[in-house]
C-alpha cells in the first residue's frame, strides 16, 4: 500500500468514521470554540443531551458554566479554568445540574484540540456521571468506619473488664501491672497475630481461640482445654 492510499484512507477515517464515533458514542461529549467570545459550546452529541436533559439547540452557543449550580464548588471551577489555561488534558470532578434541576457529579475530562500546526482551535469535554459510584464508595467507607468503631468499643470493653478482673486477683501493684501487661499482650496476639492474618486460609480451633482465651485466664497454667475443628 503506497503513501497516497494511506493518506486517502486516513482522510476518509477522519471525516467519516471519526465523526460518526463522536456523534453516536454513548460517552457524552461537547466541543467548545475558544476563538469565539466566552468559549461557547459549538457541538454536543446525543449522549450529552441525554445526560443533561437539554436539547442541542438549548446548549449550543452557551458556555459550559450554565450546567453549574448551588453545590458547584469554587475549587472545581478554578480547576477547570486552570486546565483550559494550561491547555492540558485533565479530569475534574464538578457538580453539575440537569435541566430538571437534579444534580450529578460530573467526572469532566477536558483538553485542547490543535490543528496540524499546533494552533489551538477547539476544546473537547467528555462527561461521566459518577454520582452512583461515589455514593457506593461513601457507603463502603461508612461501613468500614462503623465496623472499626464497633471493634474499638469492644476492645475497650474487654480491656476494662480485664483490668477489673485482674485488680481483684492480684495482691500488689507490681503483680497487678505484670498481669495486665501479660493479658494485654495476649489480647494483642489474638487480634493481630491470629484474626488479622489475611494469608491464613486454614487454622485449627486451638490456634484461633487460644490467644483469646489466654487473655482471660488468671493462672500461669492452662485452665481451658480447646478441641474441635472450624467448619
Amino acid at each position: 500500500m503506497n503513501d497516497n492510499t494511506v493518506s486517502a484512507a486516513r482522510q476518509t477515517l477522519t471525516e467519516d468514521v471519526l465523526g460518526k464515533v463522536v456523534r453516536y458514542a454513548r460517552l457524552p461529549l461537547c466541543i467548545t470554540d475558544p476563538t469565539l467570545p466566552d468559549n461557547p459550546i459549538v457541538y454536543v452529541n446525543d449522549a450529552f443531551t441525554d445526560l443533561t436533559g437539554y436539547g442541542s439547540d438549548e446548549i449550543v452557543g452557551q458556555n459550559c458554566r450554565f450546567l453549574q449550580g448551588p453545590e458547584t464548588t469554587r475549587e472545581s471551577v478554578d480547576a477547570v479554568r486552570e486546565t483550559l489555561l494550561a491547555r492540558r488534558v485533565d479530569t475534574v470532578e464538578i457538580v453539575n445540574y440537569r435541566k430538571d434541576g437534579s444534580r450529578f457529579l460530573n467526572a469532566l475530562q477536558l483538553g485542547p484540540i490543535n490543528d496540524e500546526d499546533g494552533n489551538l482551535i477547539y476544546f473537547f469535554g467528555s462527561q461521566l456521571d459518577v454520582s452512583e459510584r461515589r455514593r457506593v464508595e461513601r457507603e463502603h467507607r461508612q461501613l468500614a468506619d462503623d465496623e472499626l468503631l464497633h471493634r474499638l468499643r469492644n476492645i475497650v470493653n474487654v480491656m476494662t473488664a480485664m483490668v477489673r478482673l485482674t485488680a481483684r486477683e492480684e495482691p500488689s501493684p507490681a503483680a497487678f501491672a505484670d498481669k495486665v501487661i501479660e493479658r494485654l499482650a495476649a489480647l494483642g496476639a489474638a487480634h493481630f497475630d491470629t484474626i488479622g492474618r489475611s494469608d491464613q486460609h486454614e487454622v485449627d480451633f486451638e490456634t484461633l481461640m487460644g490467644p483469646i482465651m489466654r487473655a482471660y485466664t488468671s493462672a500461669t497454667e492452662d485452665q481451658i482445654n480447646l478441641t474441635g475443628a472450624i467448619r
